[in-house]
């Protein structure tokens, strides 16, 4: 949870600005179509799929690896910066497969809002509450996008109540649907009484809006038919009666979720949803670190590493860090003081994304996310800042839920294998333990899929083709405690213990009873399923 400091001093100008959020939602809800209609109305794309970049079109997308490419699903999180108006946004692009969540996890740690997408016809689904609860355990600010409402969908109410009744917030509607499916026609917008039409003709083209005063205008008898304005003036009537009004603090607080209706892929809605987040949304927040939490008016430069994307060009092999500026105007070439070894990084080359493309950075603000191009010093957790021993917190690793040993197909490769996998642990796209008994490497995740992700980028990217095998583990926990008591438990757990790549020590479980066991015999050792990325 972050913490508050009253009467904070006014943010410059250029931070005040700046609006940093992530996009979540359960898969095929519509987010990253979302996420390209952003960028359409923030003038970063011309055509949904088309950069204007250096002079030429070129086709581009949130989804950068080949097997999001291949699948149409994103695996890996992706953060984008383009102005909207007076005010600059760096929105992520999380994951919504549930096999990738812990990416889309430690990307809310960076953002300082969400923008909650649902889909009309289903409501709010199994992923889309988990990933609501860790915003709830951060306080982050949601604001909700229901989409898909050219599809037959279910009753807006309905929607209403589930989302207050399944996530426990309160919803106020910031437009109202009018018809649904075929009959959709656009929507009423009731934060500025405007009637927002939608154009199927053209998906790329803005909704036309028509100023009405009120309900009653008789500018809305030409523009709706009489059985639907029937219905859209009983429907706002009850819902004004019955939901509570919008209080922009509860929104800031994450007690409230204002609900905005549309198509995302006919453009309609996108605009007043990027209003709210410029109205509604947060500006950048202070930041839970150690030994003193980070103010982003401070002078000095400060951020925190929350995602690392290894070979994202393969033609470089490179890999960069994805930076959250915590404090102060960073400006290219500066140095900083790498936290976790006490070392200066000059950075010399920081990149901003727009999806798949980068441009060099010359300068940023607190709330802007940059990237930095790196051979493996940088890993998720890490602290830069201009000398100050800081160290933000609060970034977590989630113990895996399946666990299979992984081997080369070409023996003689096991070392080439071993520095693969240590770099795929930095990057946080899986866990790599190496068992106390025995050799070869456990690789433990959240979801299947990921094992195909990594055998395919090992292969790709290291040229080595691995085979996943099952083990007899089905979870792992790490282990704490006093010294002393630790050694006895190792000693006496040898075939469950590992350790993992920062050498902290890891149980093996094969079922809960060898937990409850744990907790039962051995009181003064404390299992774990999440651990802190950050290291001492």
């Amino acid at each position: 949870m972050r913490d508050t400091i009253p009467n904070r001093p006014d943010l410059p100008a250029e931070i005040a600005r700046r609006r940093t959020f992530a996009i979540i939602s359960h898969p095929d809800a519509g987010k990253t179509t979302l996420t390209e209609k952003f960028l359409l109305y923030g003038g970063a794309i011309q055509m949904a799929g088309q950069v204007r970049a250096k002079g030429e079109a070129r086709r581009t997308r949130s989804d950068f690896m080949q097997m999001e490419k291949d699948r149409g699903i994103s695996v890996s999180a992706s953060a984008m910066s383009f102005d909207f108006g007076r005010f600059r946004f760096n929105l992520v692009d999380t994951p919504g497969h549930a096999d990738f969540s812990e990416d889309t996890y430690r990307t809310l740690t960076a953002v300082d809002a969400a923008v909650m997408v649902i889909d009309g016809a289903k409501g709010g689904e199994s992923q889309t509450q988990k990933l609501f609860e860790v915003c709830r355990l951060r306080d982050l600010p949601i604001l909700t996008f229901c989409n898909k409402m050219d599809r037959e969908s279910r009753d807006t109410f309905e929607i209403i109540d589930e989302i207050q009744e399944n996530l426990a917030i309160d919803v106020t509607p910031a437009s109202w649907p009018i018809g649904m499916g075929r009959d959709f026609l656009g929507c009423y917008d009731m934060l500025h009484d405007r009637l927002d039409l939608m154009d199927r003709a053209d998906r790329n083209r803005v909704a036309a809006s028509i100023r009405v005063e009120g309900l009653d205008d008789p500018e809305l008898d030409r523009h709706v038919p009489a059985h639907l304005l029937e219905k859209l003036r009983e429907e706002v009537e009850l819902a004004r009666g019955l939901l509570p009004v919008l209080d922009p603090q509860a929104v800031l607080e994450g007690h409230m979720t204002p609900i905005w209706f549309g198509s995302a892929i006919n453009s309609f809605g996108v605009r007043e949803l990027m209003e709210g987040v410029s109205t509604y949304a947060p500006e950048p927040q202070p930041q839970s670190a150690e030994p003193r939490q980070i103010s982003p008016e401070e002078p000095k430069v400060s951020g925190f590493v929350f995602k690392v994307q290894a070979n994202m060009d393969p033609r470089h092999r490179d890999r960069v860090a994805f930076v959250r500026l915590a404090s102060g105007h960073f400006a290219r070439g500066m140095k900083l003081t790498h936290v976790r070894s006490g070392k200066a990084m000059t950075v010399a080359s920081p990149v901003l994304f727009l999806a798949a493309d980068r441009e060099l950075a010359e300068e940023a603000w607190a709330g802007d996310i940059i990237g930095i191009p790196n051979h493996g010093q940088l890993r998720i957790g890490d602290t830069l800042t201009e000398g100050e021993a800081l160290r933000v917190t609060g970034i977590p690793s989630f113990a895996p839920e399946l666990l299979q040993s992984v081997r080369a197909n070409d023996p003689l490769k096991s070392k080439h294998l071993e520095k693969a996998l240590m770099q795929f642990a930095e990057e946080g796209a899986a866990k790599v333990f190496k068992p106390l008994i025995g050799a070869g490497y456990i690789v433990g995740v959240v979801g299947q899929l990921q094992f195909e992700v990594l055998a395919s980028r090992i292969e790709l990217e290291y040229g080595l083709p691995v085979r996943f095998e099952p083990t007899q583990f089905t979870s792992a926990r790490w282990a704490s405690g006093e010294r002393r008591a630790l050694e006895k438990f190792v000693e006496a757990n040898k075939q469950h213990i590992a350790h993992d790549h920062d050498g902290d020590v890891v149980y093996l479980t094969r079922l809960q009873w060898d937990i409850d066991r744990v907790v039962r015999d051995c009181p003064e050792i404390a299992l774990a399923a999440t651990k802190e990325m950050q290291t001492p």
